[in-house]
């Protein structure tokens, strides 16, 4: 056995050694107290909360299935709804589309995989996964880059958080072809939709402690699209005089976080410069496999990896690192108010790679940085 199975395996037996009142002891209801073991099992699923999950491609579905063992295990008071969205399983439609959306909209919450989006134009532009983010308006994504003690990475102890507006910019799938061996790319930018990110990134960092914003752009070129959402970023930074508040031009600010990521806090940047920079930032603290993630809106939140990789080359190989996906499932139980059991796992999970000492069946490469798209 490999990475999956062995932090699975092991999350699994640190969760199960928790106390085993741990639920009773969340509970308020002298009925749970007073019922019997199987009772209050009925009661637990009674009381679940439901979320949608969405395995995705690649090794989506074994990540899912490392979730809902350790869930298993903690006795977390979830119920998921599983639906499948897939363009390369023939497993999308429009049918299928808005079962998932119908999913999502009455349960607010869900967790996702990676739905691959294949590169070949087959006369719909817009990924599925795209139309998923776009119709529920899912315009904030959270990427929180942390270095994990056990892994062994060129810097330690980073601490950044990365939003990105995922709603439009590059990725506004209008393309055409103006001339014979000409296409045109177009990238929207709006005020409404670049102030929104912008408060959204400056309440995030007043909200958790944060001191500072930079916000990422490329205004030297871009004079008008990139410079609209610079100038969004400097009005909204006026009202919270509290964060401190700097610019850097894409191409800096990749150099800067290689060279010296300790300066970031809060970095906030429009669609395509947040998708690179979400994977260089991945790649300091261990890879893809390791960083969680999660989107917003007004409505709904979405837990998935920070990095999108389907990782199809490792499927049924067992070597999946399901960091990333266990600990975006905890932040999801967080944001449930489910305390106890997000605190439950996630320490478990860090407690398993920081002490580096697996069974005999789990080699030593778990606490090595992970290679490109894992």
């Amino acid at each position: 056995m490999a990475a999956l199975s062995g932090v699975r395996c092991l999350t699994r037996a640190l969760v199960a050694a928790r106390s085993p009142g741990a639920w009773r002891s969340l509970s308020t209801s002298s009925v749970v107290h007073a019922a019997s073991p199987n009772q209050a099992e009925d009661l637990r699923v009674e009381g679940a909360f439901p979320v949608t999950m969405l395995p995705g491609d690649g090794v989506g579905p074994e990540l899912m299935h490392a979730v809902k063992e350790v869930f298993k295990a903690a006795a977390v008071p979830v119920e998921f709804q599983e639906h499948h969205l897939s363009e390369v399983q023939n497993m999308a439609s429009e049918e299928k589309l808005e079962q998932v959306l119908s999913s999502m909209k009455e349960n607010k919450v869900a967790i996702i995989g990676k739905i691959h989006t294949p590169m070949e134009y087959k006369g719909e532009l817009a990924s599925y996964d795209m139309r998923l983010r776009r119709k529920l308006d899912l315009f904030a994504n959270v990427v929180h880059v942390k270095s994990l003690p056990g892994y062994k990475t060129r810097h330690n102890n980073l601490d950044l958080v990365i939003i990105r507006e995922q709603t439009e910019g590059e990725y506004s799938s209008l393309e055409h072809e103006s001339a014979r061996g000409v296409i045109e790319c177009l990238k929207i930018v709006t005020r409404t939709k670049s102030q929104r990110i912008a408060k959204f990134a400056f309440d995030y960092a007043t909200k958790k402690g944060r001191s500072k914003v930079t916000a990422v752009h490329k205004a030297n070129i871009m004079k008008l699209g990139d410079g609209l959402f610079l100038q969004c970023c400097e009005e909204v930074a006026e009202l919270y005089p509290k964060i401190k508040f700097e610019t850097m031009i894409i191409d800096n600010c990749c150099m800067q976080l290689v060279q010296n990521p300790y300066q970031f806090d809060v970095l906030v940047m429009p669609n395509l410069y947040g998708n690179i920079i979400d994977n260089l930032a991945a790649g300091l603290v261990g890879g893809a496999g390791v960083v969680p993630g999660e989107s917003y809106s007004a409505e709904y939140a979405v837990f998935e990896t920070g990095a999108r990789h389907p990782f199809a080359q490792a499927v049924g190989r067992n070597i999946a690192n399901p960091t990333a996906m266990l600990l975006s499932a905890s932040n999801m139980l967080r944001h449930l108010n489910l305390e106890h059991h997000s605190s439950m796992i996630a320490d478990a999970v860090k407690k398993v790679i920081k002490v580096g000492k697996f069974p005999s069946a789990v080699p030593s490469f778990l606490l090595q940085p992970l290679p490109s798209g894992v």
